[in-house]
């Protein structure tokens, strides 16, 4: 079907009421035909949010094993040296330091 050209219609603002050509009218977000006074585009706050997908897990990971120099385990000749007192040295420890001092 075709239309008329519109050219010289005239039209009412949904928003503030006042006369403009038809063609002056811009139609918003919410179906409303608005005068370019009176226009606000849809806020971005309104889109749905599309969260990004998470990442996916390294195929055939190869995690480093190497031991750095003071990481890993004390090892001793003697099996009772952890538990027995050593001569001249008094060892006093708290949450994440350990202080060993001469007595």
């Amino acid at each position: 079907m075709a239309y008329a050209s519109a050219k010289f219609a005239i039209a009412l603002c949904d928003r503030c009421g006042f006369r403009y050509k038809l063609l002056e009218l811009r139609k918003e977000w919410n179906g409303l035909k608005t005068c370019p006074e009176c226009y606000e585009p849809k806020h971005p706050q309104l889109e749905p949010h599309t969260a990004p997908a998470d990442p996916q897990a390294i195929y055939d990971p190869r995690p480093d094993t190497d031991k750095e120099v003071g990481e890993g385990y004390v090892t001793t000749n003697n099996d009772n040296i952890i538990s027995s007192p050593i001569p001249g040295y008094e060892m006093t420890g708290s949450l994440g330091t350990v202080t060993i001092t001469t007595t």
